[in-house]
C-alpha cells in the first residue's frame, strides 16, 4: 500500500515500520515529504464526535488539491490513499489534512461545500496498481507530446501530464504566449494515447512550481514548497528596494519577477515613510542641487549640483529636513561643501586578523628570538662547575667554521674535561680512549687532515636529574 510520501504510487519508496494499510502514520518525518504539505497542530486534540469536520483534504500529483466529503465516515489521517469521485469515472489521490483545520483551509480558499465531491473508498489494491501503471507511463507520454505538436508547428511547451487514477483520461498542461488551435492536436493526441484528452493552459509561475528547482538563495524555490498564491511583482518593488533593474539578477527560473522581492517591500515602504521625497531639490548659494541616490539602512540622501554631478555629497535626512524648511522660508542654504561635515576617521582592529596572513610567523620569530636569548648555554654552565670560568655576555652564541678552526686548541681543552663526568652516564667506546690518549706530538703538531666538529646547540643539561 502506498504512503503517499512524495511520488504517490512509487513502489520503490518503503516507510519503514510506520507503513500500515491506512497509510504512512509519520509521512511528514520519514524523509520523503511531499510538496506543499500542511503541519496539522490540532493533530494531538481530540474533538467531540458531534463536531467532527467531515471534509478531507486530498492531494494529487505535483501541488493539485482538493476538498473531498467523507460520506462514508472512513477513519482516515494524512497519508491514506483514497479513491475519490472524479468526472468521468474515479481518481486515486493522498489525505494531506483532515479534522478541523480542513474548514480554515475551505473558507481561505473560498471553497463551497456543495460543490465538493465525495469518497469513495480507500484504495484496494487492484486500484494502486493500475494507478502506479499509468504514472510509470507519464514520462513518455509528455516526450511524444512534445514531438507532435512541434511537428504540427504550434509554438507551445508541454510541461508535464497527469493521468487519471483510472486511466481515463489525460490532462495536458502547457505554456504559450498566444492563442493555440488545438483541433489538430487533440485528434492526433486522441489517436497516439487512445484516451480522454484535456488541455489546460497555466502560467510560467506555475509551471516552475510543477518543474521545482533550486533558486539563487541555495533553497528550493517557494512556488514548489510553500507559496500557494503568486502576486504580481512589478519594477517599482526594486526601485523602492534600490536595487539595479537588472533582469538576469532580478528574474527567477520562470522568467518573471522574483516573488520574494515583496517579502520584504513594507520594510522598506515603512523606512522611506521618514525620508523626504526623492525629488527634492536644494537651492544653495552657489546652485540648485538634486537628490542623486538613498540609502535606508544609513537614513542618508546623497545630493549633487546640476551643473556639476560628479561630485556627490552625503547629509543626513535631519539635515536635509532643515533645509528643505529653509528653502520654503525663501532663504537659500549654503553650499554643500560647506555643509559637508568632516568624517572623524575611525580606527577599525580586526580581532579575528584574517588579512594577516603571516600572523603566526610574526608570533613564532619573537617568541624564538626572546628563548634563545635567555636559553642558557650549555657549555657555560659546564665551565662554570668544572673550572670556575664564565664566559662573556657579548661573545655570540654561533662563530663561522673559519673563525672555529683558526681558534687555539687551548680554548677546546675545557670539553675535554668534561668527559670524566660524561663517563659516569656512560661508558666510552675503546676508540674513543685511543683518541683520547694523552701524546706530546700530537699536542704540539694537530693533524691538518682530522676535521674538527662543534656542536651548535649542545643538549641540555638537568641538574635535577
Amino acid at each position: 500500500m502506498s504512503c503517499g510520501c512524495k511520488t504517490s504510487g512509487d513502489s520503490a519508496h518503503s516507510c519503514g515500520p510506520k507503513k500500515t494499510a491506512n497509510g504512512c502514520e509519520n509521512v511528514n518525518t520519514c524523509g520523503n515529504s511531499y510538496k506543499l504539505s500542511v503541519f496539522d497542530w490540532l493533530s494531538n486534540i481530540q474533538n467531540p464526535a458531534s463536531n467532527r469536520c467531515d471534509f478531507v483534504e486530498v492531494r494529487f500529483k505535483n501541488d493539485r488539491k482538493s476538498f473531498y466529503k467523507n460520506v462514508n465516515n472512513i477513519p482516515l489521517h494524512i497519508g491514506s490513499v483514497v479513491t475519490v469521485e472524479s468526472s468521468p469515472g474515479h481518481d486515486i489521490g493522498v489525505v494531506s489534512l483532515t479534522g478541523e483545520l480542513v474548514k480554515i483551509q475551505m473558507k481561505k480558499k473560498k471553497f463551497s461545500e456543495e460543490s465538493a465531491l465525495k469518497i469513495y473508498r480507500q484504495s484496494n489494491q487492484k486500484d494502486i496498481e493500475v494507478w502506479q501503471e499509468v504514472r510509470k507511463k507519464e514520462d513518455n507520454v509528455k516526450i511524444e507530446a512534445r514531438k507532435i505538436a512541434q511537428r504540427l508547428g504550434l509554438e507551445m511547451k508541454v510541461t508535464d501530464v497527469e493521468y487519471q487514477g483510472d486511466a481515463s483520461k489525460v490532462t495536458f498542461y502547457y505554456t504559450a504566449d498566444n492563442r493555440i488551435d488545438f483541433r489538430q492536436l487533440i485528434k492526433d493526441y486522441a489517436g497516439a494515447f487512445r484516451t480522454k484528452i484535456d488541455m489546460k493552459q497555466i502560467g510560467f509561475r506555475q509551471e516552475a512550481a510543477k518543474v521545482g528547482g533550486i533558486g539563487s538563495c541555495g533553497r528550493e524555490l517557494c512556488c514548489s514548497t510553500w507559496l500557494t498564491d503568486f502576486r504580481s511583482v512589478n519594477t517599482n518593488v526594486a526601485r523602492y528596494q534600490q536595487l539595479s533593474i537588472n533582469p538576469q539578477k532580478l528574474a527567477g527560473q520562470c522568467g518573471k519577477l522574483k516573488c520574494c522581492l515583496n517579502y520584504e517591500l513594507d520594510s522598506y515602504l515603512d523606512a522611506l515613510s521618514n525620508f523626504p521625497s526623492s525629488s527634492t531639490t536644494l537651492d544653495t548659494e552657489k546652485g540648485r542641487a538634486f537628490c542623486i541616490k538613498i540609502d535606508v539602512f544609513k537614513k542618508k540622501m546623497w545630493f549633487a549640483y546640476v551643473e556639476n554631478s560628479i561630485a556627490w555629497y552625503d547629509f543626513d535626512i535631519d539635515l536635509v529636513k532643515k533645509l528643505i524648511s529653509k528653502n520654503k522660508r525663501g532663504e537659500k542654504t549654503l553650499p554643500l561643501e560647506d555643509l559637508k561635515e568632516p568624517e572623524t576617521s575611525i580606527k577599525t582592529i580586526d580581532l579575528i586578523q584574517e588579512n594577516n596572513v603571516d600572523r603566526f610567523e610574526k608570533k613564532n620569530r619573537g617568541n624564538n628570538r626572546h628563548k634563545n636569548q635567555n636559553r642558557p648555554n650549555n657549555n657555560q654552565n659546564q665551565n662554570q662547575q668544572g673550572q670556575g670560568q664564565k664566559r662573556p655576555n657579548n661573545k655570540p652564541e654561533r662563530q663561522d667554521r673559519s673563525e672555529r678552526v683558526e681558534r687555539p686548541e687551548k680554548q677546546q681543552n675545557p670539553s675535554a674535561n668534561n668527559q670524566p663526568r660524561q663517563q659516569k652516564n656512560q661508558q666510552p667506546k675503546p676508540q674513543l680512549e685511543k683518541v683520547a690518549a694523552p701524546n706530546s706530538d700530537a699536542e704540539k703538531k694537530p693533524n691538518p687532515n682530522k676535521k674538527k666538529f662543534k656542536k651548535k646547540f649542545p643538549p641540555k643539561k638537568d641538574d635535577n636529574a
